[in-house]
Formats: C-alpha cells, structure tokens, sequence
C-alpha cells in the first residue's frame, strides 16, 4: 500500500498542512503566512504566531485535505513539526496532531524541522543523493550535516550566533527595506555593485567548519555611521550607495556558505550538497553555489522556492520515511523548542 500522510507544520510564523503520497508526490499543499502580522515589529513576536497558529490550523489542514480530495480517514498516518522552534507555536501544531491521531486511530509521527528541510531538496531527486553534505540556512537556522540517508544526519558545524536569515532581518532594518529582510534586502541588491563595498568573511582560524554573521552585521552597521561607532545610524532615505551596500552584505553572506559548504564537501570527501531553509531561495546564493561546486566537481541542488520555507511537504515527504522505519510516537508526545 502507498503511504498517504499529512504533514503539519506550526514551528514559527507559517501554518501549513501538505498531504503526500509514496513520500515524493505531493497531493496537496496549504501555507498560511503571518508576515503581515509580524512586519510592523520587524521580526516574529512568539505571542503572536502562537495565537494566529490557533486560528489558521484547522482551516488549514481542512484545505489540504479538500485539495488532495481525501478524508482523514483515508490517511496512513500524521506526521507534525516536534522541534526545533517557537514552543507556543509547536505546541499548537502537535496538540492539533495527537488529537486528530487519537481519535481516527492513525499512527502520530514525530519530525525534526531541520532534517525536514534537507529532505526538502532530496524530494526533487531523480536519484536518492544520500550519502551528501546538507546545509541548512533561514532565519533560526545556519548548519552544516553530513546525511547519510534521510533519518541518518550529524552535525558538522553550526553559526557561533546569528543565523543568516536573522542577519538580513537586521541589516535590512538598518537600510529600510522592511520585512522579511531576505528578499527585500535581495532586491535592493540587485540595483547594486557587489565588487564596491567588501564586507568580512568570518573564517575559522584554525582551519576548522563554522559560521559567524554578529560581526558581519556590526561591520554594516560602522558602515552606515561612517566608521563612527557613536554617531547616530542614519535614516533609509540618507544612506549613501545604498544599494552597493545592500550588494556587499549579501555577497559576504553567500561567499561564507558557499566557502564553507564546499570545505565540508572536500573534507568529508562528498561531491553533493543538498541546500534547505527560507535562504535557499536567495538567487544570489543559489547562482554563487551552483557554479562554484560545478568548478570542484560538487553538485549542488536547491528546492523549488515553495519547499525552502517553512511548508508541511518536507514534513510529510520525511513523515514518510520515519513511518516505514517504525519511527512513531506515543500520544504523550511533547514539544521541544531545541
């Protein structure tokens, strides 16, 4: 029998609900975004997506269910975001998941966020990818693994502090460019001179894996105040070169992922790397990456836009995969924010 599972996905600030079959094709997918409830502050406030996740989840499992034409009852099992994210918000998505579980009898599966996003870019393979280098780059997120299969992952290196994505929130703070800072900083990008304004890589001394962006953001913001670090930050609208600076920080952000993934590929002798996360969709990156492993002979492979955010097909995807390997859990599942 081919699996048929729901996938629920509530870690942060998307409610989502996706339907699969056979672990690759995808029946049915619905994203609720709080981005315009989170915008006017700048970033996520957890108080506010736990609330909005409680108004959007059961709407939304109900769409994905009608989208795919299919009854609960005609499932093979739900599988829920368990960790890592917001706690209110994950606590919504599995007590949502246990309840329905519970009362149509169906296996309850337990996924990891982040192995949910490396099996992301694994769905679109012809061929399964494993064993491979997974770098999984977002907003709460910036790490490198080495996957030997969907549900065999360890941790190679990791950000000493702020992820990416949380990096371009800020920065895009800083320029004015609003909320998500990704693709709006991005956008600015484009109208800029990459090669003007040379931001620093932070680059391990000892030769080792690693990420660092809290100096990378500093940097931009000297920038702005012109090497001063008391002078006031200037308003969006005085910014000079405004775009080259928007250019330069990204550059220096997709130089560091890019360097340091393709120094995991050559130390763990692995000429694939799977890319996953809300900043997989970064074009620049995406650009910089693909041709950089083409000249080391790694090839690289990104999701399609819908399936680097946060989406419940990943979870679903390797909802299936845990459900054949008898990876269930019991109704007194919790959450975990870590």
């Amino acid at each position: 029998m081919t699996e048929l599972i729901l996938g629920i996905e509530s870690s942060c600030d998307e409610t989502a609900a996706a339907v699969v079959r056979g672990a690759r094709e995808v029946l049915s997918s619905v994203v609720h975004s709080q981005i315009d409830e989170h915008a006017v502050y700048g970033g996520v406030v957890p108080e506010i997506a736990g609330r909005s996740h409680l108004r959007k989840i059961l709407p939304v499992i109900d769409g994905a269910l009608d989208q795919a034409g299919l009854r609960l009852e005609d499932l093979s099992g739900i599988a829920v975001t368990q960790c890592p994210g917001l706690i209110g918000s994950l606590l919504v998505g599995v007590s949502v998941a246990k309840s329905l579980a519970f009362t149509h009898n169906l296996p309850l599966i337990p996924v990891h966020h982040i192995e949910a996003h490396v099996y992301a870019a694994s769905m679109e393979c012809a061929e399964p990818p494993y064993p491979c280098i997974a770098l999984v780059v977002s907003g709460g997120h910036t790490a490198l693994y080495r996957a030997e299969s969907p549900l065999e992952m360890s941790l190679l290196a990791t950000t000493l502090d702020d992820a990416a994505g949380e990096a371009f929130d800020k920065v895009s703070w800083l320029l004015g460019t609003g909320y998500p800072g990704g693709p709006e900083v991005s956008k600015l990008a484009t109208e800029g001179d990459r090669t003007q304004i040379r931001f620093p890589r932070y680059k391990p001394k000892d030769g080792s894996l690693g990420f660092s962006f809290s100096g990378l953001k500093t940097s931009v913001l000297y920038h702005l105040r012109g090497g001063d670090a008391l002078a006031p930050t200037p308003e969006p609208d005085k910014i000079e070169r405004r775009a080259d600076v928007a250019a330069g920080f990204e550059e220096a952000v997709v130089d560091a992922l890019a360097t340091q993934s393709l120094q995991a590929c050559r130390q763990e002798r692995l000429p694939r790397l799977l890319v996953g996360g809300g900043v997989a969709c970064n074009r620049r990156l995406r650009e910089s990456l693909t041709e950089r492993g083409a000249q080391r002979g790694v090839t690289v492979t990104f999701p399609s836009p819908a399936y680097c955010t946060d989406n419940a097909v990943m979870i679903a995807g390797l909802g299936t995969e845990l459900l054949r390997a008898g990876r269930t859990a019991g109704f007194d599942l919790d959450a975990a924010s870590r």
